[in-house]
């Protein structure tokens, strides 16, 4: 058997077509098939970059039985582009079973990083970017929505989500509700495109603003809202966590530990730790 081919993951522009990037092309240009979700689009893709090459489709509907289709085309040596509509796949797209299904053949997965919606929103947000939570599209039903959003109510990192515009005042709405009005938040609108626009405020502005401005319901939307801010930890409770863990672990380690399980900063549950263990032992009568 003949050296196996390359699965490559290429990224592709969410809009504007300058994005894409050399490397892309020329593995595109390279690729034996390119394997897409919607071959109409990626077709139209490869003529705007003055490329032809043959395309079969990969999609919710079709991935699995097409994975195993693509391995077989790997194995025997030819390599594959993957591409999503737009943006990098697998991001919120089809093409998981491909790559795992590719990895556990002994294929060479190989990313071509490029354009990503929800990393431009994050940087450009206004928002903390050094830690955040990816949740993708929230469930299109209200009642899974909402109970999806409560979950996520105290998670301490920036959230970014995907949302369609058709839904998008009810996910506000929601988010409101849910994550306090107060919160803050940003809308990225059609980024990349001409008419790019940033909706920054509170999640009760934002909310409001959904209501009437039918632009901003309009489009590729994604939402950045800053993450919770930490809950102050109750002192007996801190304690009585540090004086288990100190059974067990140094003072460091119960410390980060502690703070975990109460919710409390790690700088405030160090400093009660060496208090803790530092006291002197009290002596028997």
């Amino acid at each position: 058997m003949g050296q196996a081919g390359v699965l490559y993951l290429v990224a592709t522009p969410i809009g504007n077509m300058g994005d894409i990037s050399a490397r892309a092309r020329e593995i595109l240009a390279a690729a034996g098939v390119v394997a897409a979700e919607d071959t109409r689009h990626s077709g139209r893709l490869l003529r705007e970059l003055g490329l032809e090459r043959p395309l079969v489709s990969l999609h919710e509907h079709n991935e699995r039985a097409r994975a195993a289709e693509l391995v077989a085309r790997l194995k025997a040596g030819e390599s594959v582009a993957l591409v999503a509509d737009a943006g990098t796949p697998l991001v919120s797209d089809p093409g998981y079973p491909l790559v795992r299904a590719a990895v556990e053949a002994g294929i060479a997965v190989v990313p071509v990083p490029g354009a990503c919606a929800a990393i431009a929103a994050l940087a450009a947000s206004g928002l903390p970017a050094e830690r955040f939570c990816f949740e993708g599209f929230l469930p299109a039903r209200a009642g899974a929505r909402r109970q999806r959003l409560a979950e996520l109510a105290q998670e301490p990192r920036t959230l970014v989500l995907y949302e369609a515009p058709h839904r998008i005042a009810a996910c506000l709405a929601d988010l409101a509700t849910a994550l306090g009005a107060a919160r803050r938040a940003c809308v990225a609108r059609e980024l990349t495109k001409l008419h790019e626009t940033f909706y920054r405020g509170s999640l009760g502005e934002l909310a409001e603003r959904a209501q009437g401005d039918a632009d901003l319901r309009r489009g590729e939307l994604v939402v950045v809202v800053e993450g919770a801010e930490p809950q102050a930890a109750d002192g007996a409770q801190l304690d009585a966590a540090i004086a288990v863990l100190l059974r067990f672990l140094p003072a460091s380690a119960a410390a980060a530990a502690a703070a975990e399980l109460t919710g409390a900063r790690r700088n405030e549950a160090y400093a009660r730790a060496l208090e803790m263990t530092e006291k002197p032992a009290r002596k028997s009568p």
